[in-house]
């Protein structure tokens, strides 16, 4: 057995074998910790990079918060717009079916606009074709045109060279018909004047006083009376009095001049609508009553004038008179009553006889419208106005205008005299004119723009209807101071062609208002005599009187004609 161990021994193992603990300690912790080391420098990075991460999250903690917020928000307004996303989407399903509906239509239009176009080319050659013809048929026209005013003034030639060798023919047996009969008149006369002295003195012994018998004186003082008598009736009548109705005398070698004899003793003032009818198929401008009374004329618009019988207290219709290319401004009856003269917008003058609706003559010249047209008392001369301020002379006998005056301003109407034409214009002033002359002699002043002239059956009184609702009186012995001015309250002149006139014997004027009514002034006293109530429905245009003094007869624009009388 060992002997133990001293203490010094065993110290020296113990710390040998410490030592050997620590190294194998150190080894192990060496081979172990290399195996570790890149594990343990990741933790520790990690580490650190968590650290930063606290600490970067500590600072963006309230930006995250306003983030989160805002993402919220962004999150309702996409909610928003995905809802407003399916609505716009809905809508455009619905435009797209509307623009497939738009598209469709579109082609059945352009379809239908494919057969338009060829319509249109149809009708483009049929048109052409059409114009072709109808330039074919106006030369056919013209030249049919032509022919016939060849043929109608070759026609209207013999017949005034007819008309002008019957005149000539029966003038010269007028006349010796009448001598004849004046001849046969004073022997009848002379051969029983003759037989009476005879018998008276062979029956009668006895002598007056101085060699003469009582009856002898007595005979001779009869013949005395009887040629103051005629003597008396010659200065009174000193025309004879055709079979018309119109006073004749001579006055020159070809021409009759006419002066009517009166035939109305007193007018009646109208009060009662006796007819009233549509007369025509536009506005009526012109009616005159024929010198029997028994036949009335209208003029109208529509070109044409018609005639109408006065029967019993209604209008019948007669016939209508055509040829005017346009309106009817102003007509008159020639004093036997057998011929019509009518003014025309178409710048001419027509003459018709009654029984022929074509005119006879046509008188052109004037260079616009014709407003007024009147025989001159003679049945061969007639004076027309225009708006192209003139007035104008013609011989019937040749269709020709014999005088020219010129006027200053527009002629609205014009009366006649023998030797005087009076004429009235729209520079308010009327003009009197010697028709031997050719010039104007005297002027008197009006009191607005004239629109019509009438003259007193007796020549001695010029009536004139103004632009300033008045009428005018002027006795035409001292023109340039009239003898009333006729006015009344409501009273309106409707036109520039509104036309007065003077009753048959001169006692009243009656001119027709823009109020429907048409009133009658009394010449003598200055007043207003009546008031026609508003039967029309428009503007009265123009007013007729007849001979008789029996019918008045007023027109309007609105084609009415209405037959007026006192009962």
């Amino acid at each position: 057995m060992s002997a133990p161990a001293c203490p010094e021994s065993a110290s020296k193992d113990g710390e040998a074998w410490r030592r050997h603990i620590i190294r194998q300690l150190k080894l192990r912790d060496r081979f172990q910790k290399i195996r570790f080391q890149d594990v343990i420098r990741a933790y520790f990075r990690l580490q650190e990079r968590t650290n930063q991460r606290a600490t970067i999250l500590q600072s963006v903690r309230p930006t995250l918060t306003s983030c989160s917020e805002n993402v919220q928000d962004l999150k309702t307004t996409t909610g928003e717009l995905a809802y407003h996303a399916v609505e716009l989407q809905q809508k455009i399903k619905i435009r797209e079916a509307q623009l497939e509906d738009q598209h469709a239509r579109l082609c059945e239009l352009h379809a239908c606009w494919v057969e338009v176009d060829s319509a249109r080319s149809q009708l483009r050659c049929r048109v052409e074709e059409v114009r072709t013809a109808n330039l074919l048929r106006k030369c056919d026209y013209d030249e049919l045109l032509r022919r016939h005013r060849d043929v109608e003034l070759r026609f209207r030639l013999a017949s005034e060279r007819s008309l002008s060798l019957e005149e000539n023919l029966m003038k010269p047996k007028q006349k010796a018909a009448e001598r004849m009969n004046h001849l046969n008149e004073r022997r009848s006369r002379s051969m029983e004047a003759t037989s009476n002295v005879t018998t008276k003195l062979t029956t009668n012994t006895s002598v007056g006083p101085g060699g003469i018998s009582p009856e002898k004186a007595s005979l001779q003082k009869t013949n005395l009376a009887e040629k103051g008598l005629a003597r008396f009736l010659s200065l009174c009548f000193p025309d004879k009095t055709s079979a018309d109705g119109c006073s004749r005398r001579k006055c020159g070698q070809d021409e009759d001049l006419f002066t009517p004899v009166g035939v109305c003793v007193a007018a009646r003032v109208p009060a009662v609508v006796k007819h009233k009818l549509d007369a025509h198929d536009l506005g009526i401008n012109a009616v005159r009553f024929s010198s029997s009374s028994n036949l009335l004329a209208t003029g109208s618009t529509d070109r044409f004038i018609k005639l109408w019988d006065v029967r019993a207290g209604q209008l019948d219709y007669r016939g209508t008179l055509g040829g005017s290319n346009e309106g009817i401004t102003s007509i008159e009856f020639d004093p036997s009553g057998t011929r019509i003269l009518a003014a025309s917008y178409d710048k001419s003058a027509l003459l018709w006889r009654l029984e022929d609706p074509v005119p006879k003559l046509t008188l052109t010249g004037h260079t616009r419208k014709v407003t007024a047209a009147r025989f001159k008392c003679s049945l061969w001369q007639v004076v027309t106005g225009s708006a192209d301020r003139t007035v104008k002379l013609w011989d019937l006998h040749r269709a020709a205008c014999t005088q020219t005056m010129e006027v200053t301003s527009h002629c609205s109407d014009v009366v006649c005299s023998e030797y005087v034409i009076v004429s009235g214009h729209y520079d308010h002033k009327i003009r009197f004119w010697d028709s031997r002359l050719a010039r104007c002699t005297r002027e008197t002043l009006a009191q607005g723009r004239v629109t019509s002239l009438d003259i007193c059956p007796d020549h001695r009184q010029l009536l004139s209807c103004s632009r300033d609702d008045s009428l005018q009186v002027v006795d035409l012995r001292m023109v340039h101071t009239p003898i009333f001015v006729f006015s009344a309250e409501g009273f309106k002149c409707g036109s520039d062609s509104t036309k007065a006139i003077f009753s048959p014997d001169g006692s009243y004027v009656a001119a027709g208002s823009a109020d429907w009514a048409v009133y009658v002034w009394n010449v003598g006293g200055g007043h207003l005599e009546a008031r026609l109530p508003e039967v029309h429905s428009s503007t009265v245009s123009a007013v007729a009187w007849s001979s008789s003094g029996e019918y008045v007869v007023s027109v309007d624009k609105s084609r009415c004609a209405v037959l007026w009388s006192d009962i």
